[in-house]
């Protein structure tokens, strides 16, 4: 991972939970922390009536405290915090990510994310930033961390789309003595969709499962050469994506996951299997860019 983490806050719990993750996750990889602040001037609530310029001293006075109780905690980080104002909140977080090794924004609420996911803002942020995005909830701690519970990462595809989902995973593992469990689900496709090349595939491999193991054995294979400190544990399951990868969850201090964005006539959207993830899953989740 390049360029700095950076963290983006608006003074709530989730994102001071945020803030904390980036900040651990700064000093083990030996990057510097920057924090942001998506300022928007909100003219059409209560606020409003205290003024344009005292609104911006309160946002720039919470950010001043966060990063004064980030340094009392890690003395030798680097630091940088700004506000940025604007009108849209997702592109000025977007703009702070485009030179970003990691994106990190909190997020509120099992079966429903809302602070930074609130509407479009999060969803344009996790499908158009061209760095890992990482959503931690108000609850999250270092408890897992110091566990040593798994990084959960899911693999489908061949070795090269999976490949940026798959580092980051690593990365993660190494840097904080974790073991990686990799997860590939795999369906029964409809008979129609065989052909006699993949039919011969399958009989190769000795039938469906075998074939799906011996796909992640060979995705895992240059990443385990990469990092051979790291314990990799190889989870093949029957069941759709996000199913499975949260019924391994609660063993996870990370879940990573990767993410196709597709466009539509209201805007991009994320993959069904991050979307899921993201909205069910206890502990800190992962978005990757993929391809």
């Amino acid at each position: 991972m390049t360029g700095p983490i950076t963290a983006g806050v608006d003074g709530t719990d989730e994102s001071r939970a945020a803030l904390a993750w980036a900040a651990r996750e700064a000093v083990r990889r030996d990057v510097a922390l920057r924090v942001v602040h998506a300022w928007r001037f909100e003219e059409h609530t209560a606020a409003a009536a205290v003024g344009r310029d005292v609104q911006e001293a309160g946002a720039r006075e919470a950010v001043r405290a966060a990063v004064e109780d980030i340094g009392a905690r890690h003395p030798g980080l680097a630091v940088t915090a700004e506000v940025v104002a604007g009108d849209d909140p997702a592109e000025t977080l977007l703009a702070a990510a485009a030179d970003a090794g990691t994106l990190v924004l909190g997020s509120r609420g099992h079966g429903a994310v809302v602070g930074f996911l609130l509407g479009s803002v999060g969803q344009q942020v996790v499908a158009g930033a061209r760095c890992p995005v990482v959503l931690v909830r108000a609850g999250d701690s270092p408890a897992a961390e110091v566990a040593g519970h798994e990084i959960v990462v899911g693999q489908d595809g061949d070795p090269e789309d999976s490949a940026a989902v798959l580092r980051f995973a690593f990365e993660t593992a190494a840097a904080r003595g974790a073991a990686v469990r990799a997860v590939r689900a795999w369906t029964l496709p409809p008979v129609f969709a065989y052909s006699p090349a993949s039919l011969k595939l399958l009989d190769d491999a000795g039938g469906l499962e075998p074939y799906e193991r011996k796909a992640l054995t060979e995705a895992l294979a240059p990443w385990r050469e990469r990092f051979p400190g790291v314990h990799v544990v190889e989870h093949v399951e029957i069941g759709s994506a996000g199913q499975v990868l949260l019924s391994v969850a609660g063993r996870a201090q990370l879940v990573v996951v990767g993410r196709r964005a597709r466009r539509t006539a209201v805007g991009a959207r994320v993959g069904s299997v991050a979307h899921g993830v993201l909205h069910h899953a206890g502990c800190p989740v992962a978005v990757v860019p993929q391809g």
